[in-house]
């Protein structure tokens, strides 16, 4: 048996230990810093059954709410783990003045992730493709250690909005080289509308076991 070559080790001095340390001091009343997300990531391959682990977060991003949508509302049979700032507003339109609208759907949505998460129940969300859509939730689960996926739903280039063509551009390089495992997203899966319309089963349950 041929013997695993020697590991070759790095010495860091304690000043380079403790340079971006959380342990290294800091001002009174300086904010925290955030924790770090960073996990490895898996790019995943279009299949037409997508399997993910019970109380898991998925994130399913598009440009275009109706497309996202139309294939949520085919897929997913849990309504109640269905959740996007779009329902939200639905449920809190007439309800609460126009202009508190974003901040009171925002508090709200937050607020059922959150519970569903901790209940280690599944969630399915539905956003745009901005980094601040994703990354609230992102944290909550990592924090609360449930497993994070995301899914990114391609569409005709004349359905994205002139403003999210640079974001979606950005998204779909850090998605293609695996890099959104800094954003704390262990698996991601980019779909385009022929490999979209494919998919007949999202599931989360584990595996059957091979006897």
């Amino acid at each position: 048996m041929a013997s695993r070559p020697p590991t070759r080790s790095v010495k860091i001095s304690a000043d380079e230990r403790t340079g971006w340390s959380s342990d290294r001091p800091r001002g009174d009343g300086a904010p925290a810093r955030p924790a770090n997300l960073a996990v490895h990531c898996r790019v995943l391959a279009p299949a037409d059954r997508l399997r993910y682990s019970p109380g898991s977060l998925l994130i399913v991003v598009s440009a275009a709410p109706e497309v996202r949508e139309g294939f949520l509302e085919r897929l997913i049979e849990d309504r109640a783990s269905l959740l996007s700032p779009e329902k939200v507003r639905g449920l809190l339109r007439g309800r609460v003045a126009a202009e508190e609208l974003e901040q009171r759907a925002q508090e709200l949505l937050g607020a059922a992730v959150r519970k569903r998460l901790e209940s280690r129940e599944t969630v399915v969300l539905g956003t745009g493709v901005r980094p601040e859509d994703r990354e609230e939730f992102v944290r909550l689960a990592s924090q609360l250690r449930r497993p994070r996926h995301l899914i990114l739903l391609e569409t005709a280039r004349e359905k994205v909005p002139e403003e999210d063509h640079a974001t979606l551009n950005e998204l779909r390089r850090a998605l293609d080289g695996g890099e959104l495992g800094g954003e704390g997203l262990q698996t991601v899966l980019r779909l385009s509308p022929v490999s979209a319309s494919e998919v007949k089963r999202i599931l989360f349950r584990p595996p059957p076991r091979e006897d």
